[in-house]
């Protein structure tokens, strides 16, 4: 029991730690690889916030020229929603890579339900696409890349 009880101990001090800096302690490779990451991320937001049609059908494939110009426009602004919400994640990535990187493993916990809740949402609540948008994909790629960075980032590096 009290292997048990260090072991979940220190998985909650490396998940939350209670002194936020830049001693960053986990596997080097999930600390590089968060840059791409939250780069892809930004990208992504500014792309739902700006592009006309949000993305939703010039790459998600959502056949907004079928839907009411209201309906169009209401998927669209939920698109840039979106982009929003993104663009604050991305912001907030930003800051670990520069000044909070003990958050690192939060972060990639957070990827990790992001992108297995954009899954669930997809299966429970499925969208109409013309063809398989990447996103689709991207959900199986990023939720199995951040389960092995969160691992190798709450791993020392002894």
């Amino acid at each position: 029991m009290p292997c048990c009880w260090l072991w979940c101990n220190t998985l909650i001090d490396r998940l939350f730690p209670s002194r936020i800096d830049n001693n960053y302690q986990g596997h080097r490779i999930a600390l590089w690889l968060f840059v791409p990451l939250t780069a892809i991320t930004l990208g992504r937001s500014l792309v739902h916030i700006f592009l006309s049609d949000g993305g939703a059908q010039s790459i998600a494939t959502i056949p907004l020229d079928t839907y009411s110009p209201a309906a169009a426009e209401a998927v669209i602004r939920g698109f840039a929603l979106w982009g929003l919400s993104q663009l604050l994640l991305a912001f907030l990535y930003v800051g670990v890579l520069w000044r909070w990187r003990t958050l690192l493993p939060l972060m990639y916990l957070l990827l990790v339900v992001e992108y297995v809740g954009r899954f669930a949402i997809g299966v429970t609540n499925p969208v109409v696409t013309l063809e398989t948008p990447p996103g689709a994909t991207a959900n199986f790629v990023f939720t199995g890349l951040g389960l092995v960075m969160l691992v190798l980032s709450l791993r020392s590096r002894d």
